[in-house]
């Protein structure tokens, strides 16, 4: 079973504490990981602390794979399902092609 968690950036958090959680979640076992943008979706919602760029999200997701996930997407408009087929067609062994 493959199991799956996500992080949303931006709400003031710090880059340690970033990849502190992402380390918990490899150390617990996750094998997918997606980190989005948060958006601050009306006035009434908190608004956003910081807007990471491109480059952030880049090293973000180089830093998880090294770190052990076996997908990783990282980018502001990324969401929990984001590209869901196709990590789980990659990595199940259900869809790896068989010779």
């Amino acid at each position: 079973v493959l199991t799956k968690s996500g992080i949303m950036v931006g709400l003031g958090e710090e880059w340690d504490e970033i990849l502190a959680v992402m380390q918990d979640l490899v150390d617990w076992g996750v094998d997918i990981l997606t980190i989005g943008q948060y958006l601050q979706p009306s006035k009434k919602h908190l608004p956003m602390e910081r807007y990471y760029t491109m480059p952030e999200f880049a090293e973000l997701k180089r830093l998880g794979l090294e770190m052990g996930f076996k997908w990783v997407e990282s980018a502001p408009l990324v969401r929990s399902s984001y590209h869901a087929d196709k990590q789980a067609r990659a990595l199940s062994p259900m869809w790896v092609k068989r010779d």
